[in-house]
């Protein structure tokens, strides 16, 4: 039975309406239900209708991908992406409700209720096996291999994809797993494999390298050494990939819940230059590092409980003990604390979009969230029932809070706040802090007009600070 139904398959894959794919050179290993316990009731109805309408109609059609990995792995996937040996146009003329997408390499994505279904047709061209430079690819100056999309078998799909782990095909309808490199078997060892040889597929794609390292982490996997070994001395072709995509696959590895063990991989593998180069400063500075991974603790443990995350706060983390660093070194010039803080901001942005292009509506959460740090500080008249209005106040409380816990302020001052805003009216009148700083300058004027300022002070306070600046 089994064995009738690959030939039916493998049939359908050389179908003419295919006329640039090839047959597959090597028949998958048949995973079933048996061995694997993934049942069709473990996808969404959209990825069950879709697979079943195309095969009804005549064609193959697996989920694939992630999800075909994250049912393997027991884990309950995102999305059900789908391949099919039909063409975009095919895909179309079975499902009203779709439509075609991409240019260079057309989707379909196919509407079922509340369900967008994404389908693609198997692409072929030189697999990730294969050496040397294909009819349909070149490189770019930096070595990057750039190469065409084109329709193909089924085997030169599996081949075509990143890692081994990520190209199993399920089929939701006879509850089978195909297998063409052994990734089944890499999955159930936790070895993460690229497919080919790994020097060619990173000049591919140097983004690869990045997710060499959230998926060893997200998915708990030891990373093949075959796999690993060309990274550091590839690293570099990630300066001439667009910031832009850079932004995007970082803010997947930081967004994984395992953000924490990533970066400590980048740093580990020469990976973070040009990304977060910040990194090699923070790691010299002890309350930069303790700071650092107290907000990735954070954010691990707000998206394991499927709580927002703001991508904005956590560049604000990453990128604070560079912004600090600026604004004492603008305070030591003489520049006053808030001018010297906008400063500080607008030379580190603008560094750090040459790398990883943040996008700007993230630039101006970040630059709310350093503002309101010196205004911590001021806990006397109305200042501090203004900060409380703030709209982003949570988020810079929130903030504040990381400080003190690494150290870099008073966990007193964290402590206070905490207690003024779930004081009453009259509690946090009673609350309030003389402004010692005020009077300090009101006293120093008078002094000054008298000709005995002390020695080492002046109007703007002792050694030139005012009262409640950088910390």
């Amino acid at each position: 039975m089994i064995r009738k139904l690959i030939d039916r398959v493998f049939k359908r894959n050389t179908s003419a309406s295919l006329p640039s794919a090839r047959t597959s050179s090597t028949k998958p290993h048949i995973i079933t239900r048996d061995q694997h316990g993934i049942r069709r009731d473990h996808i969404s109805s959209g990825a069950l209708k879709v697979t079943s309408g195309l095969q009804e109609a005549g064609y193959s059609a697996f989920i694939v991908g992630g999800a075909a990995r994250d049912l393997v792995l027991g884990l309950e996937p995102k999305d059900f992406d789908v391949a099919t040996n039909a063409t975009p146009e095919e895909v179309r003329a079975v499902f009203r409700r779709s439509r075609i997408i991409g240019r260079r390499f057309r989707l379909v994505h196919v509407m079922w209720g509340a369900e967008t279904v994404e389908v693609s047709t198997f692409r072929g061209g030189p697999s990730g096996e294969t050496g040397g430079l294909g009819a349909d690819e070149h490189a770019d100056e930096h070595g990057r291999l750039l190469r065409d999309n084109v329709f193909g078998s089924q085997e030169e799909d599996a081949r075509r994809r990143d890692f081994t782990v990520n190209a199993l095909f399920f089929d939701p309808v006879h509850e089978e797993i195909w297998d063409y490199l052994n990734g089944y078997e890499d999955l159930k060892a936790r070895r993460l494999r690229i497919i080919g040889d790994p020097v060619r597929r990173y000049r591919e794609d140097p983004v690869r390298m990045l997710r060499v390292v959230r998926l060893g982490a997200k998915l708990g996997m030891e990373i093949d050494p075959d796999t690993a070994a060309p990274i550091s001395e590839l690293a570099p072709l990630l300066l001439h990939v667009p910031p832009s995509r850079l932004f995007d696959e970082m803010l997947k590895l930081l967004l994984s819940g395992h953000a924490l063990a990533c970066v400590t991989d980048l740093q580990k593998r020469g990976l973070h230059h040009g990304l977060l180069p910040m990194l090699d400063v923070i790691r010299e500075q002890p309350l930069g590092k303790r700071f650092i991974t107290l907000a990735l603790k954070n954010t691990d443990e707000r998206v394991r409980q499927e709580k927002p995350v703001s991508p904005g706060f956590l560049f604000a983390a990453l990128l604070w003990h560079e912004v600090l660093a600026s604004w004492n070194a603008y305070q030591a010039t003489g520049e006053r604390p808030v001018p010297a803080l906008h400063l500080a901001m607008n030379d580190v942005l603008a560094a750090q979009d040459k790398n990883l292009a943040i996008p700007r509506r993230y630039d101006a959460i970040m630059k709310e969230i350093w503002m309101m740090q010196p205004r911590f500080a001021h806990r006397s008249g109305s200042r501090p029932f203004r900060l409380l209005e703030n709209p982003r106040f949570r988020a810079a409380y929130d903030f504040m809070l990381l400080r003190c816990e690494s150290g870099e302020v008073d966990e007193e001052l964290g402590k206070w706040w905490e207690a003024f805003q779930h004081a009453s009216s009259r509690e946090r009148e009673a609350m309030l802090i003389s402004d010692e700083g005020q009077k300090r300058r009101r006293r120093n004027r008078g002094r000054k007009k008298s000709g005995i300022l002390p020695a080492g002070e002046s109007d703007r306070g002792v050694s030139g600070k005012q009262d409640g600046s950088a910390p």
